[in-house]
């Protein structure tokens, strides 16, 4: 060490570059890009096929629970309910007339019982009308049978014409618009998307993190970013959640609290998803923002910091050696204690004051620690 002080104090003052210790805001973190999204959203579909009369709104609108959204035509449901209609009051005309038959049978099954009694009539005879009511009986069950089959049908058929009318799931804004007016909707095979309805007043960032990084990020750490259009705004969070895998290969993180995933270029890099959420009142976030997002893993406030560059890692010791230049132009070794570290500054927490000279290099290019 004297050695090197030695070499430091022979040099011209001229070419020892210097910097001044200096009290500022530190912190040590890790950036990302992230995509802004609704935290909650519902994709409003259609479940039955036919062709979209009335589309109710547009995107932009700012919509109720409940509101009216779509009309489809109803004219094969309509048809369909008011055959299953017809059909069921046909088997309620049969029951009753079926349960005619089976008094009369009990009818003709007890004067036989009596006629039998009084040795008036055949044994067979009596048979035959015991017969002929539990027959009546079986029909009965047989068309009540069919009665609740084609209730059960008529309910179904029923909810699908309701269906034809679409209602607002939940309050929002109308986010996009997936299909048209005169539009035919095909509901056989998968529920085809006809819009989207978000609630904008809360935001959920969906941010990339390296795997380099994804280590130093955890659940509750602040975390603040700010967007591609206003970067002198920050808005402020808490990691919610960093989920456990990489999106799929092709994909990249967005959506909401799933694994929703946008088509993105294939990329050898692996990146996980960090998500928090972020208020939204003012209505200044949009979905599919891009943000530039810090999270921060230690921070100090009125710090003394000096440059990064400049400390040595003392052996055997959590201390680092600066090199302080003095007003006569002598430089000597400092140990100092660190704090907040980043990649370019580090808070002093003890051995330098503000103002102290710290020596990052020499003119002819070389760093400050030898």
């Amino acid at each position: 060490m004297a050695a090197t002080t030695y070499l430091w104090t022979r040099r011209p003052a001229g070419e020892i570059e210097s910097t001044a210790a200096w009290r500022a805001s530190i912190e040590s973190s890790v950036t990302a890009f992230g995509t802004l999204q609704p935290r909650r959203y519902v994709d409003v579909g259609a479940q039955v096929s036919g062709q979209i009369l009335r589309l109710h709104v547009q995107p932009g609108d700012v919509i109720a629970q409940g509101q009216l959204l779509v009309e489809i035509d109803p004219s094969l449901q309509r048809a369909t309910v008011d055959a299953g209609r017809a059909s069921l009051a046909g088997l309620r005309a049969q029951l009753a007339d079926q349960r005619a038959q089976h008094r009369l049978a009990g009818q003709q099954q007890a004067r036989q019982r009596q006629m039998a009694a009084d040795g008036a009539t055949r044994e067979e005879d009596v048979q035959s009308a015991e017969a002929a009511l539990a027959s009546a009986a079986a029909r009965i069950d047989n068309l009540q049978a069919q009665m609740a089959q084609t209730q059960a049908t008529l309910k179904a058929d029923e909810a699908r014409l309701g269906y034809t009318r679409i209602y607002a799931p939940m309050a929002g804004t109308v986010v996009s618009v997936a299909a048209r007016e005169g539009q035919t909707l095909n509901a056989t095979y998968q529920t085809p998307d006809v819009l989207r309805i978000a609630d904008l007043s809360s935001m959920t960032v969906w941010s990339e993190v390296s795997e380099a990084d994804v280590g130093r990020v955890k659940a509750g750490m602040p975390v603040y970013f700010t967007t591609l259009g206003n970067s002198q705004r920050r808005w402020h969070g808490k990691v919610r959640q960093v989920l456990p895998a990489p999106p799929l290969p092709g994909t990249k993180a967005g959506g909401s609290d799933s694994n929703t995933a946008a088509p993105a270029a294939p990329s050898k890099v692996v990146v996980y998803t960090a998500l928090f959420d972020i208020a939204n009142a003012d209505g200044e976030l949009m979905p599919q923002m891009t943000a530039q997002v810090t999270f921060v893993e230690l921070a100090a406030a009125d710090a003394v910091v000096v440059p990064a560059a400049a400390l040595a890692p003392v052996p055997g010791t959590d201390r680092f050696t600066v090199q302080v230049l003095h007003a006569d132009g002598s430089v000597q070794p400092r140990q100092v204690r660190v704090g907040v570290r980043n990649r370019v500054a580090a808070q002093a927490l003890d051995g330098i004051q503000v103002g102290d000279r710290i020596v990052t290099g020499v003119a002819d290019g070389k760093t400050a620690n030898p």
